[in-house]
């Protein structure tokens, strides 16, 4: 099992937030691919562990031809731009935009006097030129959630062959996969494959067997079903 820790990674950011990333692809960074910091799986490119100051925000900016998942760990974020405007993210809650061919603008801010947590990931779409989306989902407690990806038939989650699961588990839940996947704990410890693991953590194995120590949030990027 291979592991990436924030506190591994150079801090950054800009304008209101400061930010860890974990993920920048090799295929569509090149020589801006960060140092330290790991490819990704299927069509998952990018992963940010962010925190937005008081009242910080990203300021306008545009998406083309990628799929941004927005996942609120604790906090809230306004959404304002060309989809969804004025659309609450709240702690729990994941946010999913398509960009397609058409794109769109957004400006995310934070609205409270106290910093936020939220983890943002690109996917590249599998066919291009589709329809700029937005869908959003409030994964429960004690239960994981299927938030991205799937086949073409069925209009829960946008289309991709790349799949995205939230597990939000209780104290001693256990949860486990078979084969390739990321995973990313964005929230609370627990243990993977036997080994111990804390908040802001990559993992990268060949299937995973989790259990939490305490209430644990983790996020699942995979290829199979």
């Amino acid at each position: 099992m291979e592991i990436l820790k924030f506190e591994d990674l150079p801090q950054g950011g800009f304008a209101g937030l400061r930010e860890r990333r974990f993920v920048m692809d090799q295929r569509v960074f090149g020589a801006r691919k960060g140092a330290g910091t790991a490819d990704g799986i299927g069509n998952f490119v990018y992963l940010a562990d962010a925190n937005f100051m008081p009242k910080g925000e990203t300021g306008l900016h545009p998406h083309h031809e990628i799929d941004v998942i927005s996942v609120m760990v604790d906090g809230r974020i306004s959404h304002a731009g060309s989809m969804e405007h004025g659309q609450a993210l709240e702690a729990g809650m994941v946010q999913v935009q398509r960009a397609g061919a058409e794109g769109f603008s957004h400006n995310e801010i934070n609205p409270d006097d106290t910093q936020n947590h939220m983890i943002q990931i690109w996917v590249a779409p599998d066919e291009p030129g589709e329809p700029a989306g937005y869908k959003s989902y409030t994964p429960k407690m004690g239960d994981h959630a299927h938030v991205y990806g799937g086949p073409n038939d069925q209009n829960d989650r946008f289309y991709s062959k790349t799949q995205i699961k939230i597990v939000n588990a209780t104290a001693g839940q256990t949860f486990s996969h078979h084969g390739e996947v990321m995973a990313y704990l964005s929230k609370g410890s627990g243990t993977a494959n036997g080994q111990a693991v804390n908040a802001r953590t990559l993992m990268r194995t060949d299937g995973i067997e989790f259990q939490a120590g305490e209430l644990a949030q983790l996020i699942l990027i995979h290829t199979n079903n």
